[in-house]
């Protein structure tokens, strides 16, 4: 399956209830169980765990740079402010 371009699995176990769960991003390998009944809980939970991947690594490749900068302000004092 698919959720947001990234590829993930969900796979039953021989326990009952349990899931096993994998996807890659970029370079890494994530997996892990997860415990409920429906195979579409544990997909959702899965494409959450995918969401916050994705959202870390976005917030990483954002530069450090102050609020004004990214959004065009001049500095106050330009403004006649003090």
């Amino acid at each position: 399956m698919i959720h947001r371009g990234v590829q993930y699995t969900v796979v039953p176990t021989a326990e009952p209830d349990i899931w096993e769960w994998r996807y890659e991003f970029g370079d890494q390998v994530k997996s892990g169980r997860t415990q409920t009944r429906l195979a579409a809980l544990a997909a959702r939970r899965v494409k959450s765990k995918i969401d916050a991947a994705l959202r870390a690594a976005q917030t990483a490749s954002v530069p450090t740079t102050n609020v004004a900068e990214r959004m065009g302000l001049a500095k106050a004092t330009s403004h006649g402010l003090t």
